[in-house]
């Protein structure tokens, strides 16, 4: 008889154990406690986020009737960042970005309030939604950055790309509640208290930060020469990897960053349903990217080749869910959609985070914001336009078609840079005649 040592394990305790270690992966990050401050008050705050943003679709659709002008409040929000976006990036590297963060969601606190109360009081006009829009975007220039490259200062290097997807996770399965939330109270209490709720929710990442250790935090070292956005320009430009993933990221944000558009548009115009529809649709997206945050969370390093691949899939989804013809097919088409579409935002946020020096983190981020919202000051109307004058499925066709062109450009020089990489290391390796 074998020694008890060496007795194998039951199959079950094998499963239990690797279900264990899976789920380790996956949540690495959250023995962390700021980070678990951060992930609990983030939740939060991103749920009322997303009521907020279907809710403004909603009321500039019911208002204006105009899918360029639902496309258009978007583009205003993210106006600051395309023009102003770079600059917020050296606030990020330059101050603490704790501080930087308490600031910026307590200014956005005030403005969600203010637009809760002109749609309540009902002087609510479409040019006061756009103002409002605007101010936000003030604020998202310097909110994205110091957002994204604080996730490394709570949880260190080695957890980073856990962290980003987790923080992904976060943002994008408040799809779920956010939109199909604010369709409820809509549809029962009005859309001002939409923006009330949005408000209150950015008091739990308020608290949150807070109620953070500073002495635990993976502080940069900063030089004392004041960031300037030439300096991140530039060294984002001269890393190969980085310079790859910000093509790839440029079409995406530009033209598949338009959910609420393409689904809100979709929901009235398509299938002639409305704001649960709009609500629903874009719960489901959400069912799908939390998928897709998870599944980037439980993976290593991620490649270019990742990122890549990832963006090929999404162009593929893109088309799959413009093809099918009946609303039953279009709603199960959004959940690997919105898997695929989280997984590449994920996958290319940690690659540009892992390649770029702590110190210029800020700016380098602030290039990965522009990209994904500051392009939709154009892709947002155009987007809009080519739903309104072609149709929703005729947008969402376009864009898968321009993202796998994108990724299909990216990759051939890519694959020509390893190929010559591989002929070098053989060549270092041949022996020499003596």
């Amino acid at each position: 008889m074998l020694p008890s040592e060496e007795l194998p394990r039951p199959v079950s305790t094998v499963r239990v154990h690797t279900v264990r270690g899976a789920v380790r992966r996956t949540f690495g990050s959250l023995d962390t406690r700021n980070y678990r401050l951060y992930f609990t008050g983030d939740l939060v705050s991103k749920v009322g986020s997303w009521m907020q943003t279907m809710a403004e679709a909603w009321l500039v659709s019911t208002l204006t009737g105009s899918g360029v002008a639902v496309g258009a409040t978007f583009a205003f929000r993210f106006l600051p960042v395309l023009l102003f976006g770079l600059w917020g990036g050296t606030i990020a590297d330059r101050f603490d970005r704790r501080r930087v963060l308490l600031v910026t969601q307590t200014l956005a606190a005030v403005l969600a309030v203010a637009l809760w109360l002109i749609v309540l009081t009902g002087v609510v006009q479409v040019w006061m939604v756009f103002g409002l829009a605007i101010a936000l975007g003030f604020v998202i220039v310097v909110d994205e950055p110091a957002r994204h490259a604080f996730v490394e200062e709570m949880v260190g290097p080695d957890r980073l790309p856990n962290a980003v997807a987790l923080t992904s996770a976060v943002g994008n399965s408040a799809r779920i509640t956010g939109p199909a939330a604010a369709g409820l109270l809509i549809a029962t209490v009005g859309t001002s208290w939409v923006f009330f709720v949005n408000a209150v929710s950015f008091f739990a990442v308020v608290g949150a930060l807070a109620a953070m250790r500073p002495a635990e935090l993976h502080r940069p070292h900063r030089h004392t020469d004041r960031p300037r956005v030439r300096e991140g320009l530039a060294y984002a430009w001269s890393i190969t990897e980085i310079r790859a993933t910000i093509l790839l990221v440029a079409v995406v944000g530009t033209l598949v960053y338009n959910f609420p558009t393409f689904l809100t548009l979709l929901a009235r115009d398509t299938f002639h349903g409305g704001a649960g529809l709009a609500g629903f649709l874009m719960a489901l997206l959400g069912v799908g990217t939390v998928v897709g945050a998870l599944t980037a969370a439980s993976r290593p390093r991620p490649t270019s080749r990742t990122v890549v691949a990832a963006a090929a899939l999404l162009g593929i989804a893109l088309v799959v869910a413009a093809s099918v013809p009946t609303e039953i097919e279009t709603e199960i088409a959004l959940l690997p959609l919105g898997a695929v579409a989280v997984f590449f935002g994920s996958t290319a946020n940690a690659h540009m985070q892992i390649w770029s020096a702590p110190q210029l983190r800020g700016r380098v981020m602030a290039i990965y914001t522009l990209l994904t919202l500051g392009t939709t000051v154009v892709g947002g109307p155009f987007v809009g336009w080519v739903c309104q004058n072609w149709s929703p499925r005729t947008g969402l066709a376009f864009a898968g078609c321009a993202t796998v062109t994108a990724a299909a450009l990216v990759a051939a020089p890519l694959h020509a840079a390893r190929a010559r990489a591989r002929a070098l290391v053989a060549q270092s390796t041949l022996p020499t005649a003596e």
